[in-house]
């Protein structure tokens, strides 16, 4: 299961909208929240985590790997902690919507460091690095607000077929 995971956070990260900015939109991260979501905490970031990776090593952003594996197990907790607020058996939709968007605030604000720290690193004062980095938060928001649509019509039909198939 981690490895179907990692397969399909790779495969739906490489399903990308591009964006005028440059970034791009996709479909990974509503993968590593499902992930979390079936598989539990560990395995369900590790196989998000591993997806990113896998996706930057194969398209040219290799020296962001590590950060995504981190990135995901922080995002990933964030997740199964609101999915615990539910007894791991969320029923209704608004629920999923509370853990996805949850979830979307947390990896908003992780976006927010790495770009500032990548601004720092640069050699712009703090609140040039801060400012800067905010510029670079809308494919973010678009990609959260997606996860949190996607996730809620998939979680409960995903839910059944995995418990068909299992």
């Amino acid at each position: 299961m981690i490895a179907l995971f990692t397969a399909l956070t790779v495969i739906g990260t490489m399903i990308k909208i591009p964006l005028p900015t440059g970034a791009f939109v996709h479909l990974g991260n509503a993968v590593l929240l499902l992930a979390v979501l079936f598989l539990g905490y560990v395995k369900g970031s590790l196989a998000g985590g591993l997806g990113f990776a896998i996706f930057d090593m194969l398209n040219g952003y290799a020296i962001e790997a590590p950060y995504f594996i981190v990135e995901s197990f922080i995002v990933g907790a964030t997740a199964y902690g609101l999915f615990l607020l539910y007894h791991k058996n969320p029923t209704h939709i608004w629920q999923i919507i509370i853990i996805a968007t949850g979830t979307g605030v947390v990896k908003l604000i992780m976006t927010q460091i790495k770009n500032m720290v990548r601004q720092l690193y640069l050699g712009m004062d703090f609140p040039t690095a801060f400012t800067t980095a905010i510029f670079s938060l809308p494919a973010t928001v678009v990609n959260v607000v997606l996860t949190a649509i996607l996730v809620s019509f998939l979680y409960f039909p995903s839910k059944r077929a995995l418990a068909t198939i299992l």
